[in-house]
């Protein structure tokens, strides 16, 4: 066969091609080899995700302690122990509750809004409303995971054993179940009976607080599985009303003119006085950086009491509560003052200390934890709350949410810093007022007149969210 010559410029065309031809296959090789590496890597990630230690969880929630009633936000409170831990955690600076306690409780346990469930307000005396007993509840959920789970505290979720909180996935119950309680004679305002342990009465003599953490502490030291990884839920009686606290806690306030006001800061001092407890004991039983520590109030401060029956009118009246300065209003009401809480994380070695400035909600908690423990959530719990620890751990942003609050008496659609507040029972029948919180984070300025394009979109999203709820 004869031999094609080839001219010099084809052959470096010919050339040209094959080195072409020999680059791009090293691109691809290289890029392969690019992107084994960063499956390799991935998959190294999911392992250390899979593999981290299961925390032990205790979640503290103190009772009607205000913006400006712990030591860190400047209060005249001294809180010493939770100011130590505060140095430590990831503190909430934008953390939302409900503006009273059932409906907080309520979210915190199972990751949607209370008014899926209808609970508004407190459930009060003679209501035979109660949680629902087919929810999927935190510890519940924790429970079916492999951990012991207990409450020593405040239930206020159903007010007779019958819907105490061993209906509803904690192992060990010990507290009372009503919404509050004498300190020492644990009787209910109208003298109903309350305290119980695993949601049989018991009669018990000391302060509330003091059995509270007493009992906790019993959890920590003898109750609890040791094979397992244990929830306690700390739920105090305090700062709520009556003020009842012994001279011992009341005279470092002797400087504080107003009487109401020195004994809910010594009501305050106590209950930090049992988180040190607390953290003494996960001390001493080498369980400090084992346990995910989370403390909330449960909403705003109360500014006053008077009793118009309540205790045989034997405590109050209390003309100065609280502290929920700077920010505007009370408990009860939708306003900052009732909803933004002192809060924060608190895990040794795991998060690092510093301060988070995006909006998250009680509703978090849950698919946090579940998230955290390595438990399935499924679409049908239709859980409200978002998974937070990428934010909590590493700082990741978050798409821009909405926040929907809702009482019998007002309604809050917030979306980024906007936030829509309705008075009234329902939209048809209630006055508007919108906030910008990024300008005017103490909901000084109506922006509603000068920004309805702004309130049309809320508005809608604001239906759809009332729409879930009469689902």
């Amino acid at each position: 066969m004869n031999k094609v010559k080839l001219n010099k410029r084809t052959r470096i065309t010919l050339f040209s091609s094959r080195l072409l031809i020999l680059v791009m296959l090293i691109l691809v090789l290289n890029g392969c080899t690019s992107d084994k590496r960063i499956m390799e890597r991935r998959k190294t990630e999911l392992r250390n995700e899979t593999n981290r230690p299961t925390p032990n969880i205790i979640l503290i929630v103190a009772d009607d302690a205000g913006w400006n009633d712990v030591g860190y936000h400047g209060s005249e409170i001294s809180t010493p122990n939770i100011d130590e831990l505060v140095k430590n955690s990831v503190e909430l600076d934008q953390f939302y509750v409900y503006p009273t306690c059932s409906p907080t409780r309520a979210s915190l346990l199972t990751g949607r809004y209370a008014s899926r469930f209808g609970i508004s307000g407190p459930i009060a005396m003679k209501s035979k409303q109660v949680l629902p007993k087919d929810i999927v509840t935190l510890p519940g959920l924790l429970r079916e995971n492999g951990y012991s789970t207990a409450i020593t505290g405040k239930w206020h979720l159903g007010l007779r054993p019958e819907n105490g909180p061993r209906q509803y996935g904690f192992e060990y119950t010990y507290g009372f179940l009503h919404g509050q309680i004498d300190q020492y004679t644990h009787l209910y305002k109208n003298g109903d009976q309350s305290w119980h342990r695993n949601d049989h009465f018991v009669k018990e003599e000391g302060h509330a607080t003091d059995l509270i953490t007493n009992e906790a502490i019993k959890y920590l030291k003898q109750l609890r599985d040791r094979s397992k990884p244990f929830f306690l839920y700390v739920p105090f009686s305090v700062p709520h009303y009556p003020l009842q606290e012994e001279e011992k806690w009341i005279r470092q306030y002797n400087s504080i003119k107003n009487e109401s006001r020195r004994i809910f800061a010594a009501s305050v001092t106590h209950m930090d006085n049992s988180v040190g407890q607390l953290i003494q004991v996960l001390e001493d039983e080498n369980l400090r950086d084992k346990t995910l520590l989370i403390f909330l109030s449960d909403n705003g401060a109360q500014k006053s009491w008077g009793p118009t029956f309540e205790y045989e009118m034997k405590h109050g009246p209390y003309d100065q509560l609280g502290n929920n300065r700077p920010l505007r209003d009370w408990k009860g009401r939708l306003y900052e003052g009732g909803i933004r809480v002192p809060a924060f994380f608190n895990w040794p070695g795991k998060l690092n200390p510093r301060k988070e400035h995006q909006l998250i909600h009680v509703s978090d908690i849950f698919p946090t934890i579940a998230s955290l423990t390595s438990a399935t959530v499924t679409p049908e719990m239709k859980l409200d709350g978002d998974d937070i620890w990428q934010t909590l751990a590493y700082g990741k942003k978050t798409p821009e949410r909405s926040l929907y609050l809702r009482t019998s008496k007002q309604l809050i659609l917030r979306r980024g810093n906007w936030k829509l507040v309705y008075t009234g029972e329902s939209l048809s029948a209630g006055s508007r007022e919108l906030f910008n919180l990024g300008d005017d984070p103490y909901e000084k300025n109506n922006l509603a007149a000068k920004k309805p394009s702004v309130v049309k979109y809320l508005v809608n999203e604001l239906k759809k969210q009332i729409e879930k709820d009469n689902l």
